[in-house]
Protein backbone atom coordinates (compact mmCIF):
# COMPACT_ATOMS: atom_id res chain seq x y z
CA UNK A 1 0.00 0.00 0.00
CA UNK A 2 1.57 3.12 -0.71
CA UNK A 3 1.86 6.43 1.68
CA UNK A 4 -1.05 8.34 0.13
CA UNK A 5 -3.65 5.27 0.53
CA UNK A 6 -6.31 5.58 3.12
CA UNK A 7 -7.88 2.38 4.04
CA UNK A 8 -10.80 1.31 6.30
CA UNK A 9 -11.84 -1.49 8.78
CA UNK A 10 -15.32 -1.99 9.90
CA UNK A 11 -15.74 -2.39 13.95
CA UNK A 12 -17.69 -4.69 15.65
CA UNK A 13 -20.07 -2.36 16.08
CA UNK A 14 -20.62 -1.18 12.79
CA UNK A 15 -18.21 1.47 12.55
CA UNK A 16 -15.81 2.70 9.50
CA UNK A 17 -12.41 3.18 10.71
CA UNK A 18 -9.93 4.71 8.31
CA UNK A 19 -5.98 4.20 8.75
CA UNK A 20 -3.33 5.03 6.52
CA UNK A 21 0.15 3.68 6.58
CA UNK A 22 3.39 5.49 5.86
CA UNK A 23 7.12 4.24 5.73
CA UNK A 24 8.84 0.86 4.86
CA UNK A 25 7.17 -2.94 5.27
CA UNK A 26 9.82 -4.35 7.74
CA UNK A 27 10.47 -1.48 10.16
CA UNK A 28 9.10 -1.82 13.79
CA UNK A 29 5.13 -0.51 13.42
CA UNK A 30 4.55 3.14 15.25
CA UNK A 31 0.78 3.78 16.17
CA UNK A 32 -0.19 7.33 16.52
CA UNK A 33 -3.42 8.36 18.38
CA UNK A 34 -4.63 11.28 18.06
CA UNK A 35 -6.12 14.30 19.82
CA UNK A 36 -9.96 15.44 19.81
CA UNK A 37 -10.60 17.74 16.94
CA UNK A 38 -7.99 16.70 14.38
CA UNK A 39 -7.65 13.43 12.54
CA UNK A 40 -4.14 11.60 11.05
CA UNK A 41 -2.78 14.85 9.54
CA UNK A 42 -1.98 16.21 13.11
CA UNK A 43 1.23 14.10 12.64
CA UNK A 44 2.01 15.43 9.00
CA UNK A 45 4.74 16.94 9.21
CA UNK A 46 6.67 14.64 12.01
CA UNK A 47 5.74 11.72 9.45
CA UNK A 48 8.66 12.01 7.36
CA UNK A 49 11.18 11.82 10.32
CA UNK A 50 8.88 9.15 12.16
CA UNK A 51 9.41 6.68 8.91
CA UNK A 52 13.09 6.76 9.08
CA UNK A 53 12.78 4.86 12.00
CA UNK A 54 9.13 3.41 11.46
CA UNK A 55 6.37 1.74 10.10
CA UNK A 56 3.73 4.66 10.94
CA UNK A 57 0.13 3.25 11.73
CA UNK A 58 -2.15 6.50 11.78
CA UNK A 59 -6.07 6.53 11.98
CA UNK A 60 -9.09 8.74 12.26
CA UNK A 61 -10.69 7.83 15.42
CA UNK A 62 -14.18 7.36 15.62
CA UNK A 63 -15.96 10.88 15.01
CA UNK A 64 -12.97 12.39 13.11
CA UNK A 65 -11.78 12.74 9.52
CA UNK A 66 -13.40 10.25 7.04
CA UNK A 67 -13.92 7.78 9.90
CA UNK A 68 -17.88 7.38 10.72
CA UNK A 69 -19.03 10.01 13.05
CA UNK A 70 -22.13 7.63 15.51
CA UNK A 71 -24.16 9.77 17.77
CA UNK A 72 -24.40 9.64 21.36
CA UNK A 73 -21.59 9.14 24.03
CA UNK A 74 -18.37 7.59 23.16
CA UNK A 75 -16.58 5.43 26.03
CA UNK A 76 -12.90 4.56 26.46
CA UNK A 77 -13.30 1.18 26.35
CA UNK A 78 -15.07 1.61 23.30
CA UNK A 79 -12.02 3.87 21.58
CA UNK A 80 -9.69 1.19 22.98
CA UNK A 81 -11.54 -1.90 21.19
CA UNK A 82 -11.45 0.05 17.89
CA UNK A 83 -7.63 0.07 17.87
CA UNK A 84 -7.42 -3.23 19.09
CA UNK A 85 -9.71 -4.70 15.88
CA UNK A 86 -7.42 -2.50 13.94
CA UNK A 87 -4.16 -4.16 14.80
CA UNK A 88 -6.36 -7.59 14.52
CA UNK A 89 -7.78 -6.53 11.09
CA UNK A 90 -3.39 -5.77 9.88
CA UNK A 91 -2.57 -8.62 11.66
CA UNK A 92 -0.01 -6.69 13.89
CA UNK A 93 0.42 -8.22 17.02
CA UNK A 94 2.56 -6.09 18.88
CA UNK A 95 3.34 -2.25 18.24
CA UNK A 96 4.34 0.68 19.75
CA UNK A 97 1.81 2.95 20.47
CA UNK A 98 2.05 7.40 20.71
CA UNK A 99 -0.97 9.08 21.94
CA UNK A 100 -1.86 12.61 22.33
CA UNK A 101 -4.24 13.72 24.80
CA UNK A 102 -6.92 11.98 23.85
CA UNK A 103 -4.89 9.43 22.00
CA UNK A 104 -2.83 9.46 25.48
CA UNK A 105 -6.17 8.16 27.37
CA UNK A 106 -6.57 5.82 24.28
CA UNK A 107 -2.64 4.86 24.44
CA UNK A 108 -2.95 3.94 28.29
CA UNK A 109 -6.09 1.96 28.10
CA UNK A 110 -4.04 -0.04 25.68
CA UNK A 111 -1.51 -0.17 28.05
CA UNK A 112 -3.92 -1.79 30.63
CA UNK A 113 -5.75 -3.50 29.20
CA UNK A 114 -4.19 -5.26 26.00
CA UNK A 115 -0.13 -4.98 27.58
CA UNK A 116 0.28 -8.23 24.97
CA UNK A 117 -0.30 -5.65 21.88
CA UNK A 118 1.99 -2.89 23.38
CA UNK A 119 5.92 -2.51 22.88
CA UNK A 120 6.86 0.82 24.32
CA UNK A 121 4.33 3.59 25.08
CA UNK A 122 4.49 7.72 24.87
CA UNK A 123 1.73 9.65 26.47
CA UNK A 124 1.79 12.91 25.38
CA UNK A 125 0.02 15.98 26.75
CA UNK A 126 -2.45 13.84 28.36
CA UNK A 127 -4.38 13.15 31.75
CA UNK A 128 -5.03 10.04 33.49
CA UNK A 129 -8.61 11.97 34.94
CA UNK A 130 -9.95 15.45 33.48
CA UNK A 131 -12.52 15.67 35.99
CA UNK A 132 -15.21 16.93 37.71
CA UNK A 133 -17.89 15.36 35.24
CA UNK A 134 -20.17 18.53 35.34
CA UNK A 135 -17.70 20.67 33.40
CA UNK A 136 -17.96 17.89 30.35
CA UNK A 137 -21.80 18.33 30.71
CA UNK A 138 -22.35 21.20 30.12
CA UNK A 139 -19.46 21.85 27.36
CA UNK A 140 -21.43 18.99 25.13
CA UNK A 141 -24.39 20.52 25.88
CA UNK A 142 -23.73 23.67 24.65
CA UNK A 143 -21.69 22.33 21.57
CA UNK A 144 -24.50 19.79 20.77
CA UNK A 145 -26.79 23.56 20.62
CA UNK A 146 -24.41 25.88 18.55
CA UNK A 147 -25.16 26.35 15.14
CA UNK A 148 -21.63 25.21 13.82
CA UNK A 149 -18.41 24.39 15.34
CA UNK A 150 -17.06 27.91 15.33
CA UNK A 151 -17.03 28.75 18.91
CA UNK A 152 -15.36 25.58 20.14
CA UNK A 153 -13.17 25.38 17.29
CA UNK A 154 -11.46 28.69 18.65
CA UNK A 155 -11.53 27.36 22.24
CA UNK A 156 -8.88 24.33 20.86
CA UNK A 157 -7.11 26.61 18.95
CA UNK A 158 -6.83 28.67 22.25
CA UNK A 159 -6.15 25.52 23.98
CA UNK A 160 -3.67 24.15 21.36
CA UNK A 161 -1.06 26.77 20.92
CA UNK A 162 0.71 30.18 21.93
CA UNK A 163 -0.64 33.36 21.13
CA UNK A 164 2.29 34.00 19.18
CA UNK A 165 1.02 31.62 16.81
CA UNK A 166 -2.35 32.54 16.56
CA UNK A 167 -1.72 35.89 16.50
CA UNK A 168 0.60 35.41 13.59
CA UNK A 169 -1.87 33.58 11.33
CA UNK A 170 0.53 30.92 11.42
CA UNK A 171 -0.37 28.33 8.28
CA UNK A 172 -0.19 25.80 10.39
CA UNK A 173 -3.01 26.75 12.42
CA UNK A 174 -4.48 27.60 9.86
CA UNK A 175 -4.78 24.14 8.88
CA UNK A 176 -5.66 22.78 12.13
CA UNK A 177 -8.78 25.33 12.03
CA UNK A 178 -9.89 23.89 8.78
CA UNK A 179 -10.27 20.61 10.51
CA UNK A 180 -11.71 21.38 13.38
CA UNK A 181 -14.33 23.27 11.07
CA UNK A 182 -15.25 20.27 9.31
CA UNK A 183 -15.00 18.06 12.23
CA UNK A 184 -18.83 16.58 13.47
CA UNK A 185 -20.43 18.36 16.59
CA UNK A 186 -21.15 14.58 17.17
CA UNK A 187 -17.68 13.38 17.35
CA UNK A 188 -16.50 15.80 19.46
CA UNK A 189 -19.02 15.64 22.09
CA UNK A 190 -19.45 11.74 21.92
CA UNK A 191 -15.13 12.03 22.34
CA UNK A 192 -15.95 14.79 25.48
CA UNK A 193 -18.22 11.80 26.93
CA UNK A 194 -15.60 9.35 26.64
CA UNK A 195 -12.78 11.84 28.68
CA UNK A 196 -15.70 12.78 31.13
CA UNK A 197 -16.46 9.30 32.08
CA UNK A 198 -12.22 7.88 32.27
CA UNK A 199 -10.56 7.46 35.41
CA UNK A 200 -7.39 6.02 35.23
CA UNK A 201 -5.36 7.52 38.12
CA UNK A 202 -5.17 4.25 39.90
CA UNK A 203 -5.44 1.85 37.04
CA UNK A 204 -2.31 2.96 35.25
CA UNK A 205 -0.68 1.69 38.14
CA UNK A 206 -0.67 -1.57 36.15
CA UNK A 207 1.06 -0.79 33.06
CA UNK A 208 4.42 -2.63 33.00
CA UNK A 209 5.56 -1.45 29.36
CA UNK A 210 8.20 0.82 29.38
CA UNK A 211 6.36 4.31 29.05
CA UNK A 212 7.77 8.21 28.47
CA UNK A 213 5.28 11.13 29.14
CA UNK A 214 5.79 14.40 27.42
CA UNK A 215 4.16 17.43 28.91
CA UNK A 216 3.90 20.80 28.10
CA UNK A 217 5.06 23.37 30.58
CA UNK A 218 2.34 25.82 29.46
CA UNK A 219 -0.10 23.56 28.40
CA UNK A 220 -3.62 24.79 30.40
CA UNK A 221 -5.55 20.84 29.17
CA UNK A 222 -3.58 18.72 30.53
CA UNK A 223 -1.44 20.22 32.52
CA UNK A 224 2.76 19.22 33.48
CA UNK A 225 1.17 18.31 36.97
CA UNK A 226 -0.84 15.86 34.99
CA UNK A 227 1.85 14.35 33.39
CA UNK A 228 3.84 14.21 36.21
CA UNK A 229 0.93 12.14 38.03
CA UNK A 230 1.39 9.78 35.19
CA UNK A 231 4.76 9.31 35.36
CA UNK A 232 5.18 8.96 39.26
CA UNK A 233 2.20 6.38 39.09
CA UNK A 234 3.14 3.84 36.38
CA UNK A 235 6.23 1.67 36.84
CA UNK A 236 9.73 3.66 35.75
CA UNK A 237 8.03 5.72 33.75
CA UNK A 238 10.24 8.79 32.32
CA UNK A 239 9.12 12.21 32.05
CA UNK A 240 9.90 14.85 29.56
CA UNK A 241 8.33 18.62 29.94
CA UNK A 242 8.40 20.30 26.67
CA UNK A 243 8.61 24.40 26.36
CA UNK A 244 5.12 23.53 24.89
CA UNK A 245 1.65 24.42 25.26
CA UNK A 246 -0.74 21.55 23.94
CA UNK A 247 0.10 20.19 20.47
CA UNK A 248 3.91 19.56 21.58
CA UNK A 249 4.48 17.67 18.46
CA UNK A 250 3.11 21.05 16.12
CA UNK A 251 5.00 23.62 18.79
CA UNK A 252 8.42 21.55 19.15
CA UNK A 253 8.49 19.48 16.58
CA UNK A 254 12.63 19.06 16.87
CA UNK A 255 12.53 17.95 21.18
CA UNK A 256 9.39 16.03 20.07
CA UNK A 257 10.97 13.91 18.20
CA UNK A 258 14.05 13.46 19.27
CA UNK A 259 12.50 12.07 22.80
CA UNK A 260 10.36 9.74 20.70
CA UNK A 261 12.34 8.12 18.48
CA UNK A 262 15.35 8.63 21.34
CA UNK A 263 13.11 6.51 23.39
CA UNK A 264 11.70 4.14 21.26
CA UNK A 265 15.45 3.01 19.09
CA UNK A 266 16.94 2.37 22.96
CA UNK A 267 18.10 -1.21 23.29
CA UNK A 268 15.61 -3.05 26.00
Amino acid sequence: MDSHTTSFITTGDGVRIAYRFDGEPGKPVLLLSNSIGTNLHMWDAQVPALTEHFRVLRYDARGHGVSDVPSGPYSLDRLGRDVVELLDALGLERVHVLGLSLGGFVAQWLGIHVPERVDRLVLSNTAAYLGPAGQWDRAIAELLKAPDMQTTAEMFLRNWFPARMLQANDVVVEAFRRTLLATRREGVAGSWAAVRDADLRRTIALIQRPTLVIAGEHDTVTSARHGEEIASTIPGARLRVLPAVHLSNVEQPGDFLDAVVTFLSERH
